[in-house]
């Protein structure tokens, strides 16, 4: 049995993906521990609340190990799969809970031992803002803004992960940016960004 060093960094999601179908757990402990980090940001990007951003990241794992077995391999990558699984968990949860949604400042943000007081006071303030800011954007507008500027994926794979085209996903992506920049243009000077340019 393969244990999780001997599954180089470089070794792709499918093959450990398919490796998991076969039988071998150290695959899924591996690919347990690439993937669920970023499933985790997604949710929260998207939801605004850790507590469920890690139920969402447990069931869109969950139904990861349920697929493994019929995954076919070319057909579409698992961070694709995942990102759409994620975003419609995400999407399912905030139409159930409209009306019911915890107040950002309810989350508690996790401990950073790195930077100094102050520092991780401006950066949760810039984190509150732009939160908050997502929050205000249409579903879909967030949800493509998240992709493109969080995540960092390109267009192609946003479009598919969205189920929706590339031009849709642009003037997803536009308008939502717009939109952010005029929600947080005003408080450059309470966010730290007033000297900058």
């Amino acid at each position: 049995m393969a244990m999780p060093f001997d599954y180089p960094d470089t070794t792709p999601d499918e093959a450990l993906l398919a490796a998991f179908a076969a039988g071998d757990r150290a695959a899924a402990r591996v690919l347990t521990m690439r993937l669920t980090p970023r499933v985790l940001a997604h949710a929260y990007r998207l939801l605004g609340n850790r507590a469920e951003a890690e139920e969402v990241a447990q069931e869109a794992m969950l139904r990861l190990w349920r697929q493994a077995p019929e995954w076919r391999a070319g057909e579409a990558k698992v961070t694709t799969w995942l990102y759409r699984v994620t975003a419609n968990l995400c999407t399912d949860r905030r139409r159930r809970a409209r009306g019911g949604t915890v107040p950002l400042d309810a989350v508690p943000e996790p401990p950073d031992p790195q930077p100094g007081v102050a520092e991780r006071m401006q950066m949760r303030t810039r984190a509150d803002a732009l939160q908050g800011a997502l929050g205000d954007l249409p579903e879909r507008q967030r949800q493509a803004v998240v992709l493109r500027h969080i995540e960092g994926l390109a267009n192609p794979e946003i479009a598919e992960i969205m189920g929706a085209s590339i031009e849709a996903v642009e003037s997803l992506t536009t308008r939502g940016r717009r939109a952010l920049t005029e929600a947080l243009g005003t408080r450059k000077e309470e966010l730290g960004y007033a000297d900058e340019r």
